[in-house]
Order: structure tokens, then C-alpha cells, then sequence
């Protein structure tokens, strides 16, 4: 099916990158949420990101306003335009919450339309089984969203090879790089890097190294760019442990348990880059 109009449900860090990324790339996109000012927030982040792409000579002043007319504010899913053609679902990582939203959508969107979730580690199977299961994805994207490279895109048990197949190549449209991959547990990315992250935390809870000590290991010993501390503050520790919950309950293998300080720093508010605190202080 021919793709022009895009609805991403939640203004946030994920949901107003993927609109920068469909605006700047010619498709008309309503942000929905709901709260006016959550909007707000978004579009003057997306503004700043736009202008950072502007000073690398990525885009020019002719671009950014472009991108920026091709946004339309929409408050409440109740009013996301009938001529949708895909939802992507880009709120926090709560399982009812996004069954609650596609339920709603289901009778409210014309049949052919095709719903994707952002979600980072729950089912896609699982939130498909409430509306269009054929025409449901996962469309997995990395922040931040402008930058990253990669989407997983996840298909569920009953995902149509038709859905798919447009969602690779809306996928490539973006300048984005696809990669498919069947529904389990945190699929590949976090599967991966989230035990990755909850060893660094059980290290430093058993007291093996400082949070410091811990990161300049995996930067200077292993290349990676950021260390997995300072990863799990940017990332936001509350989401971390969601999809470490996931993992464990969805494998139900005690190698994916969250370690407690982990999940200690959580309920005491320290969540990362978004609270001013986490393992480090911002």
C-alpha cells in the first residue's frame, strides 16, 4: 500500500525523533498525545534537533521549515485523522496501556491501515491479538532517532508478508537500515544489550569497580562509545528494568533477574540524564 500519512502516538524522546525522521522525510505526521504542552516540548526538541542538523550542513533553514510544516499537534488519539495510514505506538513501555490504545484504534482507522508499536521489548504477538493481527509490526527504532541507523522490525506470529514488506521499505525510505526479526523476548538489541547492562550494575553493586572504573573498561577495552553505566542513565534506569522484567518473565531464566540495585535506584527516583541522577549525576 501506498504510505502518506503517519500517526506516532507519543510526544517523548522516541515518539517526537521518529516524527522529526517521517516530517524531514516528506510524510505528513500527526504527534499525538495527551496533553497540549507534551507537544510543545516535542516540537521545540525537534526545532533544536533540526537546527543542529542545519550547523553540520546535514539540512538547510529551507528543510527544517519544511519538516516542521509537515507536523501537525494533535491532542488525544480520539482525534487522529480517519486518512491514517500507519500508527506508530512510540509511549512508555506499559503493556496495558498500548492493548488499551490499538484496541481503541482498531474501530476508529480505516481497515488497510497498519499498526506499529516502538515497543523495545514486549510482544508484538501480544499487543497484535487485541485488533489487526496481519496488518500489525513491530517497528523498533534506536535513539536518538534522527542519528540512529537501525530499526528492528518484528513480526508477529500473524504479521502478513505484505505488511512487512512495506514496512522494510518505508523503513528504507527513511534512510534507515532494517533488520527483520521474529518475536521473542527483547528481540535482538536489547536481548543483547540489556543483560549487558544489568551485569555492569551487578559489578558495581558487588563492589568488583566504580561506575567509572566500570565504563572506561568497556570504552577503552572494548571500543564501545559510551560505557554501559553511563548507557543505562541515558536510556532512563526505569526503562531498563522494564525490559529486564520482560526478559525474565518472558524466559524465565534466572540469567535475565534485575539486579537489586537496579531495581533499588528505581524506586528511589534515580532514573538517569531525565531525573539529574542516576549512577552518575547530570
Amino acid at each position: 500500500m501506498s504510505i502518506k500519512n503517519i500517526a506516532v502516538i507519543g510526544a517523548g524522546t522516541m515518539g517526537n525523533g521518529i516524527a522529526h525522521v517521517f516530517a524531514q522525510n516528506n510524510f505528513n505526521v500527526s504527534l499525538v498525545d495527551i496533553q497540549q504542552d507534551y507537544l510543545d516540548k516535542a516540537i521545540l526538541t525537534i526545532t533544536k534537533n533540526l537546527d543542529r542538523q542545519i550547523k553540520k550542513e546535514i539540512i538547510t533553514e529551507t528543510d527544517k521549515e519544511k519538516t516542521l510544516s509537515n507536523i501537525k499537534k494533535v491532542v488525544g488519539i480520539e482525534n487522529i485523522p480517519a486518512e491514517t495510514d500507519l500508527v506508530v505506538e512510540a509511549i512508555i513501555e506499559d503493556r496495558d496501556l498500548k492493548l488499551s490504545i490499538f484496541k481503541k484504534l482498531e474501530s476508529q482507522l480505516k481497515p488497510e491501515a497498519i499498526f506499529a508499536s516502538n515497543t523495545s521489548s514486549i510482544s508484538i504477538t501480544e499487543l497484535s491479538a487485541v485488533c489487526r493481527a496481519d496488518r500489525f509490526i513491530g517497528m523498533h527504532f534506536m535513539n536518538p532517532v534522527p542519528v540512529m541507523k537501525l530499526v528492528e522490525i518484528i513480526r508477529g506470529y500473524s504479521t502478513s508478508d505484505e505488511t512487512y514488506n512495506s514496512i522494510k521499505e518505508l523503513a528504507e525510505t527513511l534512510g534507515k537500515t532494517p533488520v527483520e526479526v521474529h518475536d521473542y523476548p527483547g528481540f535482538i538489541a536489547n536481548r543483547i544489550l540489556m543483560p549487558m547492562i544489568n551485569e555492569a550494575v551487578f559489578s558495581l553493586y558487588e563492589g568488583v569497580a566504580s561506575a567509572v572504573d566500570i565504563d572506561t573498561v568497556m570504552k577503552l577495552g572494548m571500543n564501545h562509545p559510551m560505557g554501559p553505566l553511563t548507557l543505562a542513565d541515558f536510556i532512563g534506569l526505569d526503562v531498563c528494568l522494564a525490559i529486564m522484567d520482560v526478559l525474565y518473565e518472558g524466559f524465565n531464566d534466572s540469567k535475565y533477574r534485575p539486579c537489586p540495585l537496579l531495581k533499588k535506584m528505581v524506586a528511589a527516583g534515580k532514573l538517569g540524564r531525565k531525573s539529574g541522577e542516576g549512577f552518575f549525576q547530570y
